[in-house]
């Protein structure tokens, strides 16, 4: 059947799908657009799954805001050439932009949110047929500020945002900042879980007995040490990136501000990367070829 170019750019535009993959869609189904989008999702389904092991480890992360909200994302690909192209970092903002709107209560619940014509999954699967990448949407932050909102977006690798009750915007960026560059895990001491505490303790007590200093001496230093501990851990014991000899807490009580919730994204943390052989690749093709 004779399947127009017209048909073909409009199956294009709709679906993101090469030009070929449209043109057989069409022929499939009798030139019907409705029935070859479909066909073309079933089809970038099954590719999909075959990729779906492959280990993504680069990709983006985006920040959309609104207001006094912000949502941060972090979507993931196989190469970072995959990962600076438009189309990657459309369907990243996109996701960001869905995950603002919707404020979904899960990843499952953000990934069938409707974008456009179909589902953000439908649109993750017919981007992993087009590119032929594994591309995933790893996680999300949805954060609201009762006063000021931080973001700060470091080369498209690293996001954060900062809530804050009090202040302005220069300290909630300077903060947002601030956390993009150091990572704390806690706001403050009190955010600490026990357990975390006890462990580092016993660490610090086991390390300080080799030291073979008398029982209360060992007791103070490990008190000391994990003090120390917990100022690098946290967000208002950490000294200011852009002035170090303040802390983040001084910093805000000479502002009145209070920090109430920070979320921070970094490509690839916490992925195991594959790590390429290229010597035991090189020999290999040697010895295949003699």
């Amino acid at each position: 059947m004779n399947i127009t170019a017209e048909s073909v750019r409009q199956l294009r535009e709709r679906t993101g799908a090469g030009m070929m993959e449209c043109k057989r869609a069409l022929v499939e189904t009798g030139g019907d657009l409705d029935a070859a989008a479909e066909w073309l999702r079933k089809s970038g389904l099954a590719k999909a799954d075959k990729k779906a092991a492959r280990i993504a480890a680069e990709g983006t992360v985006a920040i959309e805001r609104s207001g006094l909200d912000a949502a941060l994302v972090e979507v993931n690909c196989e190469t970072d050439f995959v990962a600076r192209s438009d189309e990657f970092q459309e369907f990243a903002r996109d996701v960001a932009s869905v995950a603002l709107a919707q404020n979904p209560a899960s990843l499952e619940a953000l990934m069938v949110q409707q974008q456009g014509r179909a589902t953000l999954e439908e649109r993750r699967r017919v981007l992993i047929a087009k590119i032929g990448e594994n591309i995933s949407v790893r996680r999300f932050a949805r954060v609201s500020a009762p006063g000021v909102l931080g973001t700060y977006l470091h080369g498209g690798r690293i996001g954060a945002l900062v809530a804050l009750r009090g202040g302005d915007e220069d300290l909630a960026r300077d903060l947002a900042m601030h956390v993009a560059a150091t990572n704390p895990a806690y706001i403050d001491a009190a955010q600490v879980p026990s357990a975390v505490l006890e462990k580092e303790r016993s660490i610090l007590a086991e390390q300080t007995r080799a030291e073979k200093k008398p029982a209360e001496i060992v007791a103070k230093m490990v008190e000391g040490r994990l003090r120390k501990y917990l100022a690098e851990i946290t967000l208002l014991g950490q000294p200011f990136v852009k002035d170090p000899d303040v802390s983040v807490e001084k910093l805000l009580k000479k502002s009145a501000a209070t920090v109430v919730q920070f979320a921070r994204y970094e490509v690839g943390a916490g992925i195991e990367k594959k790590q390429d052989d290229f010597v035991g690749e090189v020999m290999a093709q040697v010895k295949a070829s003699t």
